[in-house]
């Protein structure tokens, strides 16, 4: 696998990690008991603090792109352990 391919898969799994990691830690207004501004949404963060999502986000990004070229040099995992519908009959 070439090491463009691997720059691709990491920026797709940092991507969808950053996706998945901005909820968590984060407080409402009024879960952090802070007024909030006149016209702000209830639920708009106070405490949003991307960088600590950026680095978690890269730390699983990194696991996550280990685990996918491991696999693709190993095969642990291949296409036919996936295929889980059953096949039709042949008609000969």
């Amino acid at each position: 696998m070439q090491i463009t391919s691997i720059a691709a898969i990491y920026f797709l799994f940092f991507v969808m990690s950053a996706f998945m990691m901005l909820p968590f830690g984060v407080k409402t207004a009024e879960e952090a008991g802070v007024e909030t501004v006149p016209g702000q949404a209830e639920s708009a963060p106070v405490n949003f603090r991307p960088g600590k999502v950026a680095l978690r986000a890269a730390v699983i990004a990194a696991v996550l792109t280990a685990l996918f070229v491991a696999n693709y040099h190993y095969g642990w995992i291949t296409a036919a352990d996936l295929d889980i519908l059953p096949k039709p009959p042949s008609a000969t």
